[in-house]
């Protein structure tokens, strides 16, 4: 075992989709849109229903698409926006299982267009990766 079921698990296409963190201590997800005006909107959920806004602190990071150094952005909460700035076309945040709101499990997040890369980490248990546990509802 290297990182993947050691240290983390991904899910490549996360837009819209249910990510439990049951297993895992934290989220973080990548976006990523060429023309740099992504907005990403992040919700909760109970196993993928009784979706609601996520009420939290959230401090991203944007940095150019194909590599270079990450620049804090400003403190947020459940809507973050890169607006127009096409030099830093990429973002960067975590969301913590202890930033759910009680009952709450699972994190998900709506990219308006363009890639979200969800990166599962601090695994609460390793297990080889073909033995994850599912990482979407």
């Amino acid at each position: 075992m290297k990182g993947l079921g050691r240290v983390l698990n991904v899910v490549p296409a996360a837009s819209g989709v249910h990510i439990p963190l049951a297993n895992a201590s934290a989220v973080t997800f990548v976006t990523y849109e060429d023309d740099g005006t992504t907005i990403a909107t992040i919700k909760e959920s109970v196993d993928g229903a009784s979706e609601q806004a996520l009420d939290c602190d959230v401090y991203p990071h944007k940095a150019p698409g194909v590599g270079g150094t990450w620049t804090a952005m400003a403190e947020q909460d459940d809507t973050l926006a890169l607006g127009g700035d096409t030099t830093n076309d990429a973002m960067c945040f975590t969301i913590s299982a202890e930033q759910l709101s009680d009952g709450f499990n699972c994190v998900e997040v709506t990219v308006d267009g363009g890639i979200c890369v969800a990166i599962l980490h601090d695994l609460t248990q390793q297990r080889k990766p073909a033995n994850l546990p599912r990482n979407v509802v």
